[in-house]
């Protein structure tokens, strides 16, 4: 198996997917190694402590300090936050890296390192809806004022441009005429967990 690093910052229901995959298949192809959150309080940790998984947090005030981090600029916060995960997963002999609901955009050194060996999850069919400010319910609500007849999730490499990079997966639902973001949401939501798994096993026998 090779390990992987799985980074979140919510929840974390795609990475509990990751880990019932894991614990559910002895030929599964990867190993979670750690789980880093750039929010202390993400219900994500509390998962992967459960399942006895190593967690980090890389918050920019974790990383840089409260006082650094409040005058940070969004770039410099980014670098912090991407040089520390980079830290973290040489020090852990990470092979690749699932960003399953992850919000900082990485940046520098470990799109280099890591180059076509990281992997994200976006709530949307890119190229539609994809880019700074589009995540969780706001690329729902924006695919619903946008009329549109179908939506669904996407797995792509991560090449440092937000939602940017080789589109490797997509899985589509219809949207309907009544629906909400929530309800569009709970009808993506169960394809989020197949792609999300699936993305992680083509990222280690292909890629990583």
């Amino acid at each position: 198996m090779k390990k992987i690093a799985v980074l979140v910052s919510g929840g974390g229901t795609n990475l509990q997917a990751l880990i019932d995959y894991e614990k559910s298949h002895s030929d599964c192809p990867y190993s979670i190694a750690i789980v880093i959150s750039d929010h202390k309080d993400a219900f994500a940790l509390e998962r992967a402590a459960k399942a006895g998984i190593k967690t980090a947090i890389t918050s920019p005030y974790a990383v840089m300090g409260k006082e650094a981090a409040q005058l940070a600029s969004r770039d410099e916060k980014r670098t912090a936050v991407s040089d520390r995960v980079l830290e973290l997963c040489n020090e852990n002999g990470i092979e690749g890296i699932v960003q399953a609901g992850w919000l900082t955009v990485l940046s520098g050194k470990i799109i280099d390192k890591y180059a076509d060996k990281i992997i994200n999850l976006h709530p949307a069919l890119l190229p539609k809806f994809g880019g700074v400010g589009m995540w969780g319910h706001h690329v729902h609500e924006a695919v619903l004022a946008a009329g549109e007849k179908e939506s669904g999730c996407t797995i792509h490499l991560v090449n440092g441009e937000c939602d940017g990079g080789k589109i490797l997966i997509q899985k589509k639902v219809p949207v309907m005429q009544d629906d909400t973001p929530d309800s569009l949401y709970e009808r993506i939501a169960p394809q989020e967990h197949e792609a999300i798994v699936e993305g992680a096993i083509i990222l280690v026998e292909k890629f990583a």
